[in-house]
C-alpha cells in the first residue's frame, strides 16, 4: 500500500484545524447547558436532596436575596455600605485587593443556601459605590524620570465595588446537602460552568445561548477548514495513484509487446553478431541509448524517437527532439 502523502503545512494546518475544532465545540458544549432545573429556594429543598441518590444535584439553578453569615464587610469609603464580596481597585498600578465574607442566598421562608467559591463564579457583577481619581503628583527626580522613559503618569483611579447585603443573585452550579443538613451551591465536579449573576435565569439562559451560538459557528468552520485540507491532500494523493496506475499500465504494455516481438523483436534488416545478439538498425535505434529500437510516440509532438527505457528516465518529461512537453505515450506497432 502506498505511503499517503501529508506534507508539513498540510499537516500542521490539519492539526491545528481540528484541535482548535474541538476546542470550540467543547465550550460549544458547555455553554449550551440549558436544560437545568429551577429550583424553589424553600425547606422542602434540604427534603428533596436527602431523597436524592448521593444528596447532590449535579446542575441546578436557584435564586435568592444575598446575606452573610457572619459580619458583613462595610465599605470603606460609604459608611452604610454592607456586602458580602469587596474589591478595591487602583487601576494605574494595577493593584486589586478582595476581600469575601461568607455568602449565603436567603429564599421565601428563610430557607438557605450556603454559597461556595462564588469568586470563581461567573458573570458576579457588582455595584460601584465609590470612584475617584487622583491626580498624581511628582517630585524634581520624578521629572527628570519622565523625561528620561517617555512615560508621565496622569494619577490613580480608586473604584470600590460591592455585592450588597440584600441583593437578588441567580446561583446555576452543583447543589448538595452536607451532614449538617446544611444546603451548599458549589462549582460543578463535571467541570460545567458555575454562575453568580443578578440576572434572572430566563436572561442568563439567552445569553448564554448567544454565546454557544457563536462557539458552535466557530466550530463549524475550523471543522469544515480541516475537511477541506483533508480533501485536498486526498485528492493529491488520488491523482499520484492515478499516474502510478497509467505508468503500470503502459509498462505492461511495452512489455506485452516486447515479448511478442512486436516491438525490437520485428524490426527487419536486423543482423547477427558473434555473440548472437540481435542489433537495432541505426535509422530505427533509440536517440538517446542507441541500441534499443524506437518503440513509443511522445504525444503531442508526434516524435518517435526513444524506447520506452529511456522515456522513463527522462529527467523531464519533454521530448528529446523538440523539447515540448509530453502529455502522454502510446507504444508503436511496428510492422
Amino acid at each position: 500500500m502506498e505511503e499517503f502523502p501529508v506534507r508539513t503545512v498540510e499537516g500542521l494546518c490539519l492539526g491545528t484545524s481540528l484541535a482548535m475544532s474541538g476546542l470550540f465545540y467543547y465550550i460549544y458544549r458547555k455553554k449550551r447547558k440549558t436544560d437545568a432545573p429551577q429550583l424553589t429556594l424553600d425547606r422542602k429543598l434540604a427534603d428533596l436532596l436527602n431523597a436524592t441518590p448521593g444528596k447532590c444535584l449535579q446542575y441546578v439553578v436557584i435564586e435568592g436575596a444575598v446575606q452573610p453569615l457572619g459580619e458583613p464587610l462595610r465599605s470603606l469609603f460609604q459608611g452604610g455600605s454592607v456586602g458580602v464580596v469587596q474589591k478595591l481597585m487602583l487601576r494605574e498600578h494595577k493593584l486589586v485587593w478582595n476581600s469575601l465574607s461568607n455568602t449565603c442566598l436567603v429564599g421565601s421562608d428563610q430557607a438557605n443556601v450556603r454559597v461556595l467559591c462564588p469568586l470563581e463564579a461567573s458573570g458576579l457583577e457588582m455595584e460601584i459605590i465609590h470612584e475617584k481619581f487622583h491626580q498624581a503628583s511628582y517630585g524634581f527626580t520624578d521629572i527628570i524620570g519622565q523625561y528620561l522613559s517617555g512615560e508621565k503618569p496622569k494619577g490613580q483611579l480608586e473604584t470600590e465595588e460591592m455585592l450588597k447585603v440584600g441583593a437578588t443573585l441567580t446561583g446555576v452550579g452543583e447543589l448538595i446537602l452536607d451532614t449538617d443538613r446544611v444546603l451548599k451551591l458549589r462549582p460543578p465536579t463535571d467541570g460545567s460552568e458555575y454562575f453568580l449573576s443578578s440576572a434572572d435565569f430566563e436572561s442568563l439562559r439567552l445569553e448564554q445561548e448567544g454565546q454557544a451560538v457563536v462557539w458552535q459557528v466557530l466550530a463549524s468552520v475550523f471543522a469544515l477548514a480541516g475537511a477541506a485540507v483533508l480533501f485536498w491532500v486526498g485528492r493529491r494523493y488520488y491523482r499520484s495513484l492515478r499516474v502510478r496506475w497509467d505508468q503500470e499500465r503502459l509498462r505492461r504494455e511495452f512489455e506485452r509487446l516486447g515479448a511478442g516481438g512486436i516491438g525490437a523483436g520485428s524490426t527487419s534488416g536486423a543482423t547477427q553478431e558473434g555473440a548472437g545478439e540481435q542489433v537495432t538498425p541505426l535509422e530505427n535505434a533509440c536517440v538517446i541509448c542507441l541500441t534499443q529500437p524506437r518503440s513509443c510516440v511522445l504525444l503531442d509532438c508526434g516524435h518517435v524517437c526513444c524506447c520506452y527505457s529511456c522515456y522513463q528516465a527522462l529527467p523531464q518529461p519533454t521530448c528529446p527532439i523538440c523539447r515540448q512537453a509530453i502529455k502522454r505515450v502510446v507504444p508503436v506497432y511496428q510492422a
